[in-house]
């Protein structure tokens, strides 16, 4: 029994799977993209390694196997494209995944061209693949990084975007390679075929399964993990379908799918997104080790000096550019485009799309040699060599550096806002973490209690275990980087203890305490302590509910529909302006309610001068409001 072979399918794929999920593990607790740990294990098992998994380890059905888990990985990244997103995303993020990847593409494709004196066809589709950054790779690293809102947005939405867009492209590509001899209008013949048919079935599916789940009624008992079930069948049906029909539409037909039903109202949506993470996790495992499979050094080291000048070329010049080029204007700070231009690892889509073409190139390789046809299959072998190689690489070079040092260049470049620590994880530090993250804030929950930090967890939120008075914990929590420290416990003592520290030790700017106890408020105060009463604040809300309904309602809207915030002004296009001047120029539905100078707060008169260093409050619309911010403070 050859080591590998098919008589070892079951324990291959048992490995496979416990090391996808170690993968996970290890990525969360090391903080790093967790394709980081999926490429050494897949090394360590491949034939460099250990030889347990080999081309021949799943027989006939490596290419099934890999194509489903690419139409399961594209489905995800489809289902999370929102076309509100889109909608509220500035021209900046448009020319990303527009302009910029257009440009991405060609020059990639152009430098692999003369790296390695490769066909069009080839350079073309290396170059197609390598435009996706995508989320899998992205999310990780802006979990390590928690930079401004404009930048995680423009990031994320490269990704989520340009993996769909990447993963069509190329099989249009790949569909000219192999079409070998055709006349140059048989092209788009091919790609109206393929891209025609994904269309089309993926809408047929999106539309059956959003009929069912809205309108059958899936199980009195167990709906949710039906509707779970109906989401992942569809996807795999739309693929299987369109690939029957015409090879290589399944991609197209999952991408329309998911897209669909990523802006349907789908019940269920969250435990849906939930167990497609999950299902994508495990099937990233066979992408990764399938590729480590096809892997060898000696077509790494075969890349040579080409292959340094396509990384080289992808990470340092053609990233940058594109950046650059699509971020023209004040938005983003040289900072932060320097550090989208260093941080734009490839990862999933060109890995899982690159080992599916590369695995049929061989095969039809093959089937060429044994037809007699040598030539032609050398040179698909070759391309399938090449596609691997350079693919590999990239991923590698950018995956293992990028991800890896993404934090210490975004520290160099400054562009990670300064933190905010709330002690406290229960409902009201968690109440309030969660207001803050809603407006942008880099917020980390200190919380001791199991039951506290797993309910904070839950709810998305950045939690380190430890005791807030503890001077080490602070430190270690990011208090000598903290912009605010609000001591949310129930514990009025701790809050007071927290307090205090933050002051003397860590020099915080703005400190805030709550008080348990109305009695302990003047106490506090008389400490320097900034206070607020849980029990006044109570008060004052059920008040506001009493004499001012209107005001109570409109304020219990803040963070949803409405908001209230209030900005430094530092734009040279307001300071020596009016109220009067200024207020048509802003977003409409916001006010400049309140303007602070030198201590004193006043409702600013029509003919009011803005100052540079003004402290202005802006009410109105939530979105309004937030793009009036960046504004009068472009920094924001």
């Amino acid at each position: 029994m050859m080591a590998g072979g098919p008589d070892l399918l079951i324990p291959t794929v048992a490995a496979i799977i416990g090391l996808g999920v170690g993968a996970q593990i290890l990525s969360d607790r090391f903080e790093v993209p967790s394709i980081i740990f999926l490429i050494g294990a897949g090394i360590a098992l491949g034939p460099e390694g250990l030889g347990v998994v080999t081309r021949n380890s799943f027989g006939d059905a490596l290419p099934a196997i890999v194509g489903l888990s690419v139409a399961i990985i594209v489905f995800e990244g489809a289902f999370h494209l929102r076309a509100s997103k889109l909608r509220e995303a500035p021209a900046d993020n448009v020319r990303l995944v527009t302009v910029g990847a257009l440009i991405a593409l060609v020059a990639t494709a152009v430098v692999t061209k003369f790296a390695f004196d490769a066909p069009w066809d080839i350079s073309f589709l290396i170059g197609a693949l390598l435009v996706a950054t995508g989320p899998t790779v992205i999310a990780p690293i802006l979990e390590v990084v928690p930079v401004r809102d404009r930048v995680e947005a423009a990031l994320e939405t490269e990704g989520i975007v340009n993996d769909v867009t990447a993963a069509i492209i190329a099989v249009v590509v790949f569909e000219i390679i192999t079409a070998g001899d055709a006349a140059p209008n048989q092209f788009l013949v091919l790609f109206a075929e393929r891209l025609g048919t994904g269309l089309l079935v993926g809408l047929v599916v999106a539309v059956v399964v959003w009929y069912l789940l809205r309108y059958v009624d899936l199980s009195p008992g167990n709906a949710p993990q039906n509707a779970r079930l109906l989401v992942l069948a569809g996807a795999l049906v739309a693929y299987a379908g369109a690939d029957y029909l015409f090879a290589e539409a399944g991609v197209a037909a999952v991408a329309t799918a998911g897209i669909i039903l990523g802006n349907l109202d789908v019940p269920y949506e969250e435990e849906i997104s939930a167990f497609k993470g999950d299902v994508t996790l495990v099937v990233l495992s066979f992408v990764f080790i399938a590729l480590a499979a096809l892997l060898e050094f000696e077509d790494l080291l075969a890349l040579g000096w080409g292959g340094v000048v396509v990384v080289l070329a992808v990470a340092l010049l053609i990233r940058p550019t594109v950046v650059f080029l699509s971020t023209v204007g004040d938005r983003f700070t040289r900072g932060e485009k320097l550090f989208m231009s260093f941080v734009g690892p490839r990862g999933i889509i060109p890995a899982s799309v690159a080992t599916l073409f590369a695995v049929e190139l061989q095969s039809r390789a093959e089937e060429l040699r044994a037809a007699g046809e040598t030539m032609q299959a050398a040179q698909l072998q070759s391309s399938a060599t090449l596609l691997v190689g350079v693919v590999f690489l990239v991923i590698l070079a950018t995956v293992v550096f990028e991800g890896g040092l993404a934090r210490y260049i975004a520290e160099y470049l400054d562009v990670i806002p300064m933190r905010v620590l709330v002690i406290g994880g229960g409902q009201v530090g968690r109440a309030l973490a969660e207001r803050l993250e809603d407006r942008g804030e880099n917020v980390v929950i200190i919380e001791v209690d199991e039951t506290k930090v797993e309910a904070a967890r839950n709810e998305g939120h950045t939690v380190h275990i430890g005791d807030g008075t503890d001077t080490d914990v602070l430190q270690a929590a990011g208090a000598g980087n903290a912009r605010i420290v609000a001591a949310a416990t129930g514990d009025d003592d701790a809050n007071l203890l927290v307090a205090q520290l933050a002051s003397s030790k860590f020099d915080v700017e703005t400190i805030i305490a709550r008080a348990n106890n109305p009695d302990n408020v003047d106490a506090f105060e008389d400490l320097g302590v900034r206070t607020i009463s849980s029990a006044l604040a109570t008060a004052q809300a059920l008040d506001n509910a009493i004499e001012r309904p209107a005001l109570a309602n409109w304020m219990g809207e803040l963070g949803r529909s409405g908001d209230v915030q209030e900005i430094e002004v530092t734009s040279e296009e307001l300071v020596g302006r009016t109220v009067r001047d200024v207020g048509p120029e802003l977003p409409p539905a916001t006010l400049i309610a309140l303007v602070s100078r030198n201590g004193e707060t006043t409702v600013p008169e029509a003919d009011y001068t803005l100052e540079k260093g003004d402290r202005i409050t802006l009410i109105g619309q939530r979105e309004s409001v937030r793009e009036a911010m960046s504004y009068c403070n472009p920094d924001s």
